[in-house]
């Protein structure tokens, strides 16, 4: 297959749902009913098509909406959870933290280094826990068998290193650092579109904007959120993978939001970082709060872990409270602390973690969020709905594929095994042919093999090669591209998932006219955005 054919095929547009929408609603039953489309939705729908199966997948907004674009975008290798001796959890994030950067997503997913500042505040006592950590994280890695020259070993900073890496931090003091690598999936929202598009070239038909009213075992109630027209999906099976939604619809489900902020900062406040850091949250063993430099001018500051209470919002809000710890820990560390006015922009996401506590009553203690277990659960209610919850966004391939592991036997589709720990993503490709593609490297980290065609676009427009926003590097033409190609139907798509330019509102204001010049470009079904 030529790589046009390959892009048709696996092309999200406007067209192509409006197709698909129609052939879901027409009266006939496909095998599976993926309900979600966050990372383990994609995932569900891309592992049960791979193994042969009919699928529709939906979602009542887009792509990545909900907790799958807030993430820290870490792919962890499980090393915190060593300290709680959750040992099959850790070696499982190992394993498929190795399945992403070495196989099925080499373009997206690459190592990070991350500056651990000896600074007065780290205890000697501490300094040496964390070593251990991280040298029982290496082991991690080499029991997931991924090779060093994909995740370097960890090591300890002379007191000039560790000025290099981390130029911010206060060097009064400073005794050195210590120097460790995780993974890094360069945006979490095109994993996630990834593995949507990756699903399409399977034969799935994923729809967003199309709402569930009513889920059973046999099928949904929908609603088409574009043209306000309802209708009904049928299916031998279906997997509920709306993450804290869950139990809007299957009753019985009890998640315990938690949730993570993160704020964002102009890339010059804090100066160049050759690397990310680590800062210890006072009184805290095992947590930090991460400096994440993203390579596009800003500078990602988080995560907090807090318990949410009340209705789940679709766009949780950050509270003044979580802006106020994360410039605390901050300012303990740096030179100069950065005053609330620097956060150019601030985002939360809400863990979907399962409540197995059983604490009801007034005089109960629930455990804090930060300590719930991170393992996802497969339930199925009495009549047939499979749900998924629990887990984070390294372990979805895992979580997916035991979602449909589980439907099959839930409703008795006879299915082979899963081949997506091999099932390499749209754009995926081995590290030498990704690093000889004929294309600027920012774009082959976004696009991969199709960073080429990307760059094409311009080539009869040059005006398609400007970028967005001054200063930003984001181009026209990825904005046409994902239009045509990515499943964008208006401008809050474009710049909040298929880009990042929307986490800071004074550039999404300023993008607006230019996604929306895009998207009539395109031709796709824009919608105006408030």
């Amino acid at each position: 297959m030529s790589r046009t054919e390959a892009v048709r095929d696996s092309s999200l547009n406007a067209g192509r749902r409006t197709r698909e929408l129609d052939g879901a609603t027409d009266g006939t039953v496909a095998d599976v009913l993926v309900v979600g489309l966050g990372a383990t939705g994609a995932g569900a729908a891309l592992d049960a098509a791979a193994r042969g199966l009919d699928v529709v997948a939906v979602d009542a907004h887009d792509l990545a909406f909900g907790t799958s674009r807030w993430s820290s975008k870490l792919i962890h290798g499980g090393l915190r959870y060593l300290a709680s001796a959750q040992f099959d959890v850790a070696h499982e994030s190992a394993v498929e933290r190795g399945v992403l950067m070495t196989r099925t997503a080499p373009h997206l997913v690459a190592a990070q280094p991350f500056v651990l500042p000896l600074t007065p505040l780290v205890s000697r006592a501490q300094a040496s826990l964390a070593w251990a950590g991280f040298r029982a994280g290496d082991m991690l890695r080499l029991a997931a068998r991924t090779p060093r020259q994909v995740l370097p070993a960890p090591r300890r900073l002379s007191v000039t290193e560790a000025r290099h890496l981390a130029p911010s931090v206060r060097t009064d003091g400073l005794r050195g650092g210590l120097l460790s690598w995780d993974g890094r999936v360069s945006d979490d929202a095109r994993l996630v579109t990834a593995l949507a598009r990756t699903a399409a070239a399977h034969g799935a038909r994923v729809l967003t904007r199309v709402r569930v009213l009513q889920l059973t075992g046999t099928g949904a109630r929908i609603r088409d959120e574009l043209t306000g027209e309802e209708g009904e999906i049928r299916a031998r099976a279906v997997i509920n993978a709306t993450g804290v939604w869950a139990g809007d619809l299957v009753e019985g489900i009890r998640i315990r939001p938690s949730r993570g902020t993160h704020l964002v900062l102009r890339s010059e406040r804090l100066g160049a970082l050759p690397a990310g850091l680590h800062l210890p949250i006072p009184g805290e063993t095992n947590r930090f709060v991460l400096v994440l430099p993203q390579g596009d001018g800003r500078v990602y500051v988080g995560l907090t872990d807090e318990p949410v209470d009340g209705p789940v919002p679709d766009v949780p809000e950050v509270p003044e409270t979580d802006i106020g710890f994360l410039l605390d820990v901050l300012g303990s560390v740096l030179d100069t602390p950065v005053r609330r006015d620097e956060v150019v922009g601030a985002f939360a996401g809400l863990r979907p973690l399962l409540d197995m506590s059983g604490h009801d009553g007034p005089g109960d203690t629930p455990a804090r969020t930060s300590d719930i277990s991170r393992r996802h659960a497969v339930l199925t209610s009495p009549d047939g709905v499979t749900t998924i919850v629990g887990g984070k966004l390294t372990t979805y391939r895992r979580m997916a594929q035991d979602a449909v592991d589980a439907a099959a036997e839930a409703r008795g589709l006879p299915v082979r095994p899963s081949p997506t720990a091999a099932l390499p993503l749209v754009g995926a490709a081995a590290l030498e042919r990704l690093r000889a593609l004929p294309a600027p490297r920012r774009l082959v980290r976004r696009y991969g093999t199709e960073a080429p065609a990307v760059q094409a676009l311009a080539e009869p427009d040059p005006a398609l090669a400007e970028p967005v926003l001054p200063g930003h590097p984001v181009t026209r033409a990825e904005l046409l591209w994902a239009a045509r190609h990515e499943g964008a139907l208006d401008a809050s798509d474009l710049l909040d998932r298929r880009t990042r330019i929307g986490v800071v509102p004074e550039d999404r204001a300023e993008a607006l006219a230019v996604a929306a010049e895009v998207l009539e470009r395109a031709g796709s079904t824009a919608h105006s955005e408030p």
